[in-house]
């Protein structure tokens, strides 16, 4: 399929060719995008979250009192989980919630994620993601132009630094080269910008390959 291109200032740049079999795909399987996300935030939680145990508890080991005659339950130690200040039973422990996720799942997972926006109209290829100076207001006024206030933006090989600079500071904005491109950062943003060297990327990447 083709796509106009359009420069920062919002003109004209041509058009480009999207391969249907990442931007075109019809039935979007919205359990697939869920089990890629899932998978990309599990990877993201640190496990560090550890609670200590009653044999971790400085606290004397004591019999509070004697066994019978109080008129009270039976209790031998401080440090049991039923007393405020004692040790957490069965408490969280330091782990990893990373999870497994096969590469073609992945893969499918960011065809479909694509071609959703791609099937709503969200999709923006630019020409160029450059500017001249680092200057916020620039690309503010830029963005204006091209309505974009929420915006995933998707560079080729590399960022041009002064763009990445200037839009640091933009709210709901994101800047990432190809190589970063992702199914969560892709759907939490309303708008996905490709530069024409991020769809050759995107197409190098994704685009099934003809085989002998």
């Amino acid at each position: 399929m083709k796509i106009d291109v359009i420069k920062l200032d919002a003109g004209k740049a041509g058009s480009v060719d999207l391969d249907d079999a990442v931007f075109g795909i019809e039935e979007i399987r919205a359990d697939l995008l869920q089990r890629v996300v899932k998978w990309q935030l599990s990877r993201r939680q640190a496990g560090t979250h550890r609670a200590k145990e009653r044999a971790e508890i400085a606290r004397t080991g004591k019999k509070m009192y004697r066994q019978k005659g109080t008129g009270g339950a039976r209790h031998g130690s401080r440090r049991a989980p039923i007393f405020v200040g004692g040790g957490k039973a069965h408490g969280p422990k330091v782990r990893s919630h990373a999870t497994d996720l096969p590469k073609k799942v992945r893969a499918l997972g960011l065809k479909h994620a694509l071609s959703s926006k791609m099937k709503s109209s969200d999709v923006i290829v630019l020409d160029s993601a450059a500017l001249d100076e680092a200057k916020t207001k620039t690309l503010v006024d830029a963005f204006a132009k091209l309505e974009l206030k929420s915006a995933l933006i998707i560079d080729g090989e590399s960022v041009d630094e002064n763009f990445a600079r200037a839009a640091r500071n933009i709210p709901n904005v994101d800047v990432l080269p190809a190589q970063g491109l992702n199914v969560y950062d892709v759907l939490r943003r309303d708008k996905l910008v490709l530069t024409k060297a991020a769809v050759e990327a995107i197409n190098e990447r994704l685009a099934p390959r003809e085989t002998a």
